[in-house]
């Protein structure tokens, strides 16, 4: 086949991040949009003769023209080899797993996670690294860098090839494997869960109700959850991957997975309920009229984690990003274990896991993981549940009962603001930044301040600073107020308020959690000055 170079223009999209690139369908529709992140992430990364990388995505529209752009350009590239999922579906766990069972040098995932799809949607873009985890922001970095210079994309003139069947087929000289999406990953489900308990859990009556809420979970669930586990038939609802997700919000919280929460609220509510995002890597839990915050989901798991037979012999630690309530500090100070604080983005937790210093981390954005990976993975955690249920009996609410009757309760809660413009969003930070030396030893809304910072964090593994990942106003009783800018959406900035307060009174803790937030709520308003910045008197939403 015949190489063949492009003329391009530099590019004029966004820094890359943790999360990649997201854009909305019609700016990735742009004459060689696609082609110039790829060209710049190939450009960046060392000479790939022999190597494996791995590709697929969400199923969202758009999803298989870019892989076969993506192949095409492989092929130039040098690529010996690329796995890529059947009809072009991976999970972003999958896809950590393939390339970390398969020892391929990376792999780019194609997904805009939660966020909506179709033709008048969002499209993302990022690079796996070889542990399978988040492309480091050097590497991120790089790839912007040379975005900005490039004239020239590198491809081959080829037809589209069938991803329909499995097996392997060449595209220029370089071979194309398309697998079964779903069996590595399944492999790794099998070495960490006991799935004979689970089947007598399932056996015994046991009613789940999993909204794969129309995105790329679907096909896993149904494989393992009603395929392998023995859960009634129709267990997996919306299982189907769509191009639009069905006009679904694929975000997994009770704002957006409003069926679900009312199929557990009601009198013949199921055992237990849980929720899977766009690309499959967040979760959300919920017990008959209970709902699990993502911050008490990854402390129950850490509490009860050598119940599990991939866990048995104890974690050596756990992470959460900074915004993540505190409860799992309290898990890991009372069993002896390292507790780290990072900034948001899975990539900090990559290298804790890498190190050997921590197993489990979870993030308040409904994202909960372990060492099995690099990336979040929201059907593990519901597996992980699952177990536990089938292991002590209990259930989902009584779990995180228990784990408030020994730790106290975190109230916690996250309230955004979006669709801001990004001018207003960034006044706001800047003059709330200006504002930190003058809040320590304050009284707000009655509530006395101890200290008022910009998050920083410096790596324990290899030194990297990072700093500005969020705003901290942190009371004398430990209560915490965060405010960050979120760089997941495509139109506008999203303020998140993080809110937290710790109830120790075990007599208190029905209080409903806005209402026992209520002074930081207040104080947030006062420190900050959102209504007055953006124009918004409530949160867009809530949860």
């Amino acid at each position: 086949m015949t190489h063949i170079t492009i003329p391009t223009t530099p590019f004029d999209g966004q820094r890359p991040g943790t999360s990649g690139l997201r854009k909305k369908v019609s700016v990735f529709q742009q004459p060689h949009y696609l082609e110039n992140f790829v060209q710049a992430l190939f450009d960046v990364l060392p000479e790939t003769a022999g190597l494996t990388l791995v590709l697929g995505g969400d199923g969202r529209y758009y999803n298989r023209v870019a892989i076969q752009t993506i192949l095409r350009m492989a092929a130039a590239k040098g690529y010996a080899r690329v796995l890529v999922g059947q009809g072009g579906i991976l999970s972003t766990p999958a896809v950590s797993a393939v390339i970390r069972r398969h020892g391929a040098s990376g792999g780019i995932v194609l997904s805009a996670s939660h966020n909506p799809g179709g033709p008048d949607g969002d499209f993302g873009i990022k690079y796996n690294v070889g542990n399978g985890g988040p492309a480091p922001e050097k590497l991120t970095d790089a790839v912007f860098e040379r975005s900005k210079v490039l004239t020239n994309i590198s491809t081959v003139d080829t037809a589209d090839i069938s991803l329909e069947t499995e097996g392997s087929q060449l595209l220029a000289g370089m071979e194309v494997v398309v697998i079964d999406p779903v069996a590595d990953y399944a492999a790794v489900m099998r070495e960490l869960f006991d799935f004979e308990a689970i089947r007598r859990l399932f056996a015994g009556g046991f009613r789940l109700r999993f909204d794969a809420m129309c995105a790329v979970g679907g096909p896993y669930a149904q494989a393992l959850l009603e395929g392998e586990l023995g859960a009634p038939a129709g267990t997996v609802v919306n299982g189907t991957p769509l191009e639009d997700f069905g006009g679904l919000h694929p975000d997994p919280n009770p704002v957006n997975a409003q069926d679900l929460i009312a199929h557990l609220l009601a009198e013949d509510a199921p055992d237990m309920g849980a929720a899977s995002d766009g690309d499959a890597d967040r979760n959300m839990i919920v017990g008959r009229k209970f709902v699990v915050s993502p911050s008490d989901s990854l402390a129950v798991i850490a509490a009860h984690a050598t119940l599990v037979p991939g866990y048995r012999g104890g974690i050596a630690g756990v992470a959460r990003s900074m915004p993540t309530s505190t409860a799992v500090d309290r898990v890991a100070k009372a069993q002896n274990i390292p507790c780290f604080e990072t900034p948001t983005g899975w990539k900090f937790f990559g290298n804790l896991m890498d190190a050997g210093r921590v197993t489990l981390c979870g993030e308040e954005s409904y994202g909960t993981g372990s060492s099995h990976v690099r990336e979040k993975d929201g059907l593990w955690a519901v597996l992980f549940w699952l177990n536990l249920i089938a292991a002590t009996g209990k259930s989902v609410e009584a779990l995180v009962r228990g784990l408030w009757a020994d730790y106290g309760r975190c109230v916690y809660s996250r309230h955004d603001y979006e669709g801001i413009a990004t001018a207003q969003a960034d006044a706001l930070m800047r003059e709330l930044r200006a504002s930190l030396p003058s809040l320590a030893g304050r009284a707000i809304e009655g509530l006395p301040i101890a200290f008022a910072d910009d998050f920083s964090y410096t790596d324990p593994v290899d030194g990297s600073v990072s700093h500005k990942q969020g705003v901290r106003v942190v009371m004398e009783d430990g209560s915490r107020v965060v405010f960050r800018l979120s760089g997941t959406g495509t139109e506008g900035a999203t303020l998140r308020v993080y809110l937290e307060r710790h109830e120790p009174d075990i007599a208190r803790h029905d209080i409903p959690a806005q209402e026992a937030l209520q002074p930081l709520i207040a104080l947030a308003e006062t420190v900050a000055q959102i209504r007055a910045f953006t124009g918004m008197d409530r949160p867009s939403v809530t949860t």
